[in-house]
Formats: structure tokens, C-alpha cells, sequence
């Protein structure tokens, strides 16, 4: 179920006039409804929500949260007016803030117990703003930031605000107030040169600088096309660059192979589609991408996670692994540089394994989790999440059923629980199941933990209760609890007196 969250610009200069006669509200407010009636013609809209929020300042700025259905969404955006500051800093935090709301309460980040990417709650959030200068009550700020306290419970387990299922989308308005002629040719749009654009591309967006409606009618189409189901992820090389590939596919060693010089597909910030089941329309998976570090029983917290992780690849070719009915995750990759690469090369029957540093006990770069391929028609790029050292497992489980008959002799016991203490013990409970599904259920012992702190494993469940108890004032979700509760961060006493009326108007209804 994808998240559309509308943020827009209601600041007084949105009141300006474009060569058509409207205000840039008056064009950002019929930008949603054209977006939303293209969006309407993918079947899988059905299951859209859409959210609003806006530069008013809090508790104000969510106009249409969790719980308001299409009919107020619609309303509140009829019912705009731009008269505020340009507080694009403390809006995007109130976004991502919202986006955020529930996601202990589900447990969808499954901090400490290595990334699923099969739980996700895709969310795009398109900004609409003019890109003038940043206003603050207290001044103009020369650069973008984001509030770093945040109200939400739990936020100090992520770096950044957002989450790696969340990209942001700017459309800045350059629409000149007199009409020139229409020389334009319809092609890319450019990016824009505000504040917002740096942090589109960090998420994992982009800004588009709007200058005609034609420009924005494209644009729009091109957002359409955005809402995809999928995580990002950072792609590093590690090591070598790999060998050279003649016009007749045979590797040139002869030729120097040159791994100082930057090239883009060394490097890519990019997504991975997470496609949902036909039958049940949700995501399913077996494997995690593991953690960059490995679980210490012994200490009181987690360590803070990047919201995307940097996923390692050497491209040192490997026959791809598989064996007879053990599950793999299979994720197709978004168009790349990387991408361009590994299909150029025309090596669909070879893989490059993947790496994420920290993730072993010992190993600084880690065991292989799983390989990037080619497809057998090179239409595409893969990942392939397996499970943890997979090098090591699968021969040892092809045996335990092609030589050993499911049983082992000493040897391979020896040399199964020597695998498991290499590996993360949060890959514990999906290979339980896998070896279930293979036949094979009593392999590991059930007294073998997930490998958190006693108090780590605690904290996870106060915070789990206290949004709950959060977003729950009077014993039902609310919305905008999350705009209350940061109301009792200001210093200002108005604030506070604010938060307690909003409070008892909460319990009454």
C-alpha cells in the first residue's frame, strides 16, 4: 500500500502570480488532483493513501494524516491559503515524522535483527514550493536543515529522518508572472538549483525545475511512474575492478584494468523493487541484508543505523549457488550506471558476490549474504539475498541430503555448528525455517537466541508501547498525536498551554 504524502509550500510568496493568472498555490493545488487522476489509471492505486501536510507551523501542518479518508484530503486542499514562512526545514521533519509514526508499533524496521526488504511501507513524498529563500521566525537561514530532536519516540535508532522506503520528490515552481514564447522542447527537466534538491537525492529522489505547464504536465507524468514498491540501497565496489571483456566475450587479462579512477557505476545510490505477491498483493521474503555490525549480548544499546545500507560488491566473477528447494530472495535493481555495466559485459551465467562491512565477527568486509547477476536475457540486474556465507552453507546442506540421507555424522555436525557461530545469530530464525521447508527441522536447537541484550530487547518494547500509548491518547489512534506531542518541545509556554487544550479536546471525542 503505497504512501502519497503531498507537502506543500503555504508560504506568503506561493500568492505570486504565474503568466497564466494563477497563484503558484492555485498551480500546486491543481498539480495534486492532475497527479492523483493519472495515478488513478494503475490498478494497483486502489490501495493508495494519500497524505497532506503543509509550512504551517505545528500543531497545523498535518492537514490529512493517518486516519482522514479521501474525502477531507480533498477538502483541506481546496481549503489552502499561503501565509506563512518558508519553513521547509521543520515541514520535511513533520513529514518524515508522520511517515514514521507506526513503524515500531509494526516493527517493520526490525532494529538490531538484520533489514528485511520485504517489509516496507513505500512512501513518496512530493514537495511543491516556489524554491524562494528559507524563512524562520528567528530568521533567514542560508542552508537547509532539519530539526535534529524529534518528538517520535525511538528516532535515535535511525541517523537520518527518513527510512530507506521513503524518497523525496521536489517540484519547484519557475513559472515566470508574464508569458514568453513558447520555444520549449519537451525532454528531461532539470533539477533545480534550491536547498530541497540536495536532500531529494539523499533519499534518493530528485527535484524537477518547473518553468512552463507543459514542464509540470511531464513532470507529473514522470512521478507517476516513481511510485514503485522498493528500498534503496548504496552500492559500493570493494576491490579491483574486474577484467576487461572483448568483442567475443573473452576476457582481455593483457589489458590494464585501472581501479584508482572514479567511474559512476563504482558508486550508485539507487533503488531495489520489491514486487509483491500476486496472490496475496504483499511482499515475501525469506533472507535479511545483514547489519554492519555484529549483536553484543553484552551491550545496553543498538548502534544507530544509516537509513540505507551500504551494500559491498567485488567483482570477482563466481558461479551463482543454488540448491534443491532452499528459498532465495530474488530483487530486481533500478536502472544504473552499475547496471549498464554488468549487462555491457554480457555475462549473464557469472555473479558478483555482496558484502556488508562489520556484518562478521571477525571479517572487516564481512561474508558474502548473497551476488548481483545478470538475467539469462540481460534485460536486467538482480539481487540475489541468500543466506549468510552462503559458500559455506549450501555445500554442507547439499550433502546433509544427497550423502548423509538427513543423518549427519560427526563431521558435518562439527562443521554445521561452526558455521552457525560465523554467522549473525538474527539469521537463525528465517534458516530454522528454510530448513523446515526442506525437510530438515531439527537441525538447530530451539534454546539458540537472536543474539540482543536483555535490556536492548526491553527498550524495543517500552518504545513499541510508548507510541502506541503516543498515537493513542484516549484509547484511539489519532492522527495528528504526533504534531501534539511536538508542541511540548517548545520552550514556550503558549505551546505548552496548547498541547493540554488539544489534549482534553482528544479525550472528549
Amino acid at each position: 500500500m503505497p504512501i502519497l504524502l503531498f507537502l506543500l509550500d503555504t508560504s506568503a510568496s506561493m500568492n505570486q502570480r504565474t503568466y497564466l493568472g494563477t497563484t503558484y498555490l492555485d498551480v500546486a493545488k491543481g498539480a495534486v488532483e492532475v497527479f492523483m487522476k493519472l495515478r488513478a489509471r494503475d490498478p494497483a492505486s486502489r490501495g493508495d493513501r494519500y497524505m497532506l501536510v503543509t509550512f504551517d507551523d505545528p500543531p497545523y501542518g498535518v492537514k490529512a494524516g493517518w486516519k482522514e479518508n479521501h474525502a477531507t484530503f480533498m477538502c483541506e486542499l481546496k481549503n489552502l491559503q499561503a501565509s506563512g514562512l518558508t519553513t521547509l526545514g521543520h515541514a520535511l521533519r513533520t513529514a518524515f515524522d508522520l511517515l514514521n509514526l507506526n513503524r515500531l508499533v509494526s516493527g517493520i524496521d526490525n532494529y538490531g535483527q538484520g533489514r528485511n526488504p520485504f517489509f516496507l511501507e513505500p512512501s513518496v513524498i512530493i514537495t511543491i514550493t516556489d524554491g524562494n529563500k528559507l524563512t524562520h521566525s528567528s530568521g533567514v537561514p542560508d542552508e537547509l536543515h532539519l530539526p535534529l530532536n524529534s518528538p517520535l519516540a525511538g528516532s535515535e535508532l535511525t541517523k537520518e529522518p527518513f527510512r530507506w522506503d521513503q524518497r523525496l520528490f521536489a517540484l519547484v515552481l519557475r513559472l515566470p508572472g508574464a508569458a514568453t514564447p513558447d520555444n520549449e522542447q519537451l525532454g528531461s527537466v532539470p533539477t533545480d538549483e534550491s536547498a530541497i534538491t540536495q536532500m531529494c537525492e539523499v533519499t534518493g529522489g530528485r527535484s524537477y525545475c518547473v518553468r512552463t505547464q507543459r514542464m509540470l504536465n511531464q513532470c507529473l507524468e514522470s512521478l507517476v511512474q516513481k511510485v514503485q514498491s522498493g528500498v534503496v540501497i548504496n552500492f559500493e565496489k570493494t576491490g579491483p575492478d574486474p577484467p576487461l571483456i572483448g568483442e567475443d566475450n573473452a576476457v582481455e587479462s593483457s589489458r590494464p584494468v585501472s581501479s584508482f579512477s572514479q567511474q559512476p557505476w563504482h558508486s550508485c545510490h539507487k533503488l531495489i523493487y520489491v514486487r509483491p505477491n500476486p496472490k496475496t498483493g504483499v511482499p515475501v521474503g525469506h533472507w535479511p541484508i545483514p547489519e554492519s555490525f555484529w549483536p553484543d549480548q553484552n551491550s545496553p544499546t543498538l548502534p544507530p543505523r544509516s537509513a540505507h545500507p551500504m551494500v559491498r560488491f567485488s567483482c570477482v566473477d563466481c558461479e551463482p549457488m543454488v540448491i534443491d528447494k532452499l528459498p532465495f530472495d530474488k530483487y530486481e535493481l533500478e536502472p544504473s550506471p552499475l547496471t549498464q555495466y554488468i549487462l555491457e559485459r554480457k555475462s549473464p551465467h557469472m555473479c558478483w558476490q555482496v558484502f556488508v562491512s562489520s556484518s562478521a565477527k571477525q571479517n572487516d568486509l564481512g561474508q558474502p549474504f548473497g551476488y548481483l547477476k545478470a538475467s539469462t536475457t540481460l534485460t536486467c540486474v538482480n539481487l540475489f539475498v541468500m543466506p549468510y556465507n552462503y559458500p559455506v552453507l549450501l555445500p554442507l546442506l547439499d550433502d546433509l541430503f544427497k550423502v548423509h540421507k538427513l543423518k549427519p555424522n560427526l563431521k558435518w555436525r562439527q562443521a554445521f555448528e561452526m558455521y552457525l557461530k560465523t554467522m549473525p545469530p538474527y539469521y537463525l530464525m528465517p534458516l530454522k525455517k528454510a530448513l523446515r521447508m526442506m525437510g530438515a527441522p531439527n537441525l538447530i536447537a530451539d534454546t539458540m537466541d537472536c543474539g540482543l541484550s536483555y535490556s536492548v530487547i526491553s527498550y524495543l518494547k517500552k518504545l513499541s508501547q510508548q507510541v502506541k500509548t503516543q498515537t493513542e491518547p484516549s484509547g484511539s489512534a489519532h492522527p495528528n498525536a504526533l504534531q501534539f506531542t511536538a508542541d511540548v518541545t517548545e520552550t514556550d509556554p503558549r505551546a505548552r498551554r496548547r498541547y493540554k487544550i488539544l489534549l482534553i479536546i482528544i479525550s472528549i471525542t
